[in-house]
């Protein structure tokens, strides 16, 4: 059972979030501040730490190094979304906007807590952690197990299958085993096989004689022999034709490349990076490619991670392409606005890093020359699929008609109950029942849209 500690000055919240996740299986322990968690608790026996942005004495930000390797989840207002980036940013697990649904407050919860587990279990040791590669982006758990692997691989000559969606970056990964290789002063060739024709990727890869074939007025090297002492990096090679299938596996096996038309084979030290979206297993089994070549191949796999999958490194890859993109109109830095990051960091991104390149570029070039911040709007994405949350000051409180046993969200808690009690109670009584000051009552019923009544109440009571 994973042990949750919720650091949160509001009894109310503090009460219902308890209530939320003990229903669901968890350990909770509660606290109201920085001080009283670390008096109470020791942090770094608990699995979580669902803590409040602001808090009475310190920030919950101040938790982030008193509790190491512990993941801390912020919670925030919607007005103080630029500050739960900013904690991202110091090292927070994620961040969660108030109110909050209960089934996204549990989905966050789970996948806060899966993440740290498969980190702890993945841990690199002593030489083989840490280390970064230049022109990748990311300090996601499964970018540091990706870089380990480089690392590992790049000093040998085995063959990389790489597998990963399109725009996954799959090129960049290629780039690194080469420059982290004994080849890095040869040629790094990349071939996008789903780019050239059939009826050419044969001559294109090993080269053709002169009138091999109609319109072969002279020989031609092929992209094989010129990574000669280098890396071959074929990019979709599911998609290529069954007969270039043959004349690879011989390049692979034998070391020689023999050009269309050619009675010679010549020798050739290359080495091969592979890259797929696509189950080459599969298509083995159907006939669609060579079962032998696909072991020859299938060497070292490494797989590269949607975009969805990588957490917060979306906001570091985006905030970087604002800045280069930016310097490349030659205009003022600009910044993402609190929608944009929350469209930025909740949608799917289905093109991966390519369709956010895009959407950064296209956002910069639409965003008025007046502006500072990127409008979400100019990303022009499905915003139908991101949970944009704008400020409304006529917004009123949900369904408060419901069961009172039914699971509200936190608002729905506390407008029911001020409208349901602000008849018979005072200010004062309300604000205590409910574990919070005067202030941040008032505050709320601004916010919630609910009028402040003249309380029905015994003489000598509070106005």
């Amino acid at each position: 059972m994973s042990h949750i500690l919720i650091v949160e000055d509001e009894a109310i919240i503090r009460t219902a979030l308890r209530k939320l996740l003990e229903r669901h299986k968890y350990k909770v322990s509660e606290a109201g501040s920085v001080r009283e968690a670390t008096t109470k608790y020791r942090l770094n026996e608990v699995d979580l730490i669902i803590s409040d942005l602001r808090l009475p004495g310190a920030p919950g930000t101040d938790l982030l190094k008193l509790a190491g390797d512990v993941p801390v989840l912020i919670m925030t207002s919607y007005a103080s979304l630029r500050s739960a980036v900013d904690s991202m940013r110091m090292g927070a697990a994620d961040y969660i906007a108030k109110p909050f649904d209960h089934d996204e407050m549990i989905a966050t919860v789970r996948r806060v807590i899966g993440k740290a587990e498969q980190s702890r279990a993945q841990a690199p040791t002593g030489r083989e952690s840490g280390r970064t590669i230049a022109g990748m982006i990311g300090d996601s758990p499964v970018m540091r197990d990706l870089y380990n692997r480089i690392h590992k691989v790049a000093p040998t000559d085995a063959t990389v299958l790489v597998h990963g969606e399109t725009g996954t970056g799959k090129e960049l990964v290629a780039r690194a085993i080469h420059e982290e290789s004994r080849r890095a002063g040869k040629p790094l060739i990349s071939v996008n096989c789903a780019a050239i024709p059939e009826t050419l990727i044969e001559a294109e890869l090993f080269g053709h004689e002169k009138g091999a074939f109609t319109g072969a007025q002279t020989a031609r090297e092929g992209l094989v022999a010129a990574a000669d002492g280098g890396t071959l990096f074929l990019d979709e090679i599911g998609e290529l034709p069954l007969e270039a299938q043959a004349r690879l596996l011989r390049v692979l096996q034998e070391g020689e490349v023999r050009p269309i038309g050619a009675v010679e084979s010549r020798k050739v030290d290359v080495r091969l990076v592979a890259a797929t979206h696509r189950n080459l297993r599969q298509l083995s089994a159907e006939r669609k490619f060579r079962e032998d070549l696909y072991y020859r191949i299938n060497v070292v796999q490494m797989t590269l991670a949607p975009l969805r999958e990588r957490g917060k490194d979306v906001l570091a890859i985006a905030e970087q392409l604002l800045e280069k993109f930016c310097a490349k109109v030659e205009r003022q830095p600009l910044k993402l606005s609190p929608e944009a990051i929350q469209a930025v960091t909740t949608y799917t991104w289905p093109g991966n890093v390519r369709e956010l390149e895009n959407a950064i570029q296209r956002s910069v070039i639409l965003t008025d020359d007046h502006s500072v911040e990127i409008d979400h709007r100019t990303l022009d994405i499905d915003l139908d699929l991101v949970p944009i949350e704008e400020a409304d000051p006529e917004r009123r409180p949900r369904s408060l008609h419901t069961d009172p046993r039914e699971d509200l969200s936190l608002e729905d808690y506390f407008a029911r109950f001020v409208i349901e009690h602000q008849d018979t109670m005072s200010e004062t009584e309300l604000a205590k029942k409910l574990g919070v000051s005067r202030k941040c009552l008032w505050e709320r019923r601004q916010k919630l849209g609910i009028p402040r009544k003249k309380a029905r109440r015994v003489a000598g009571a509070e106005a």
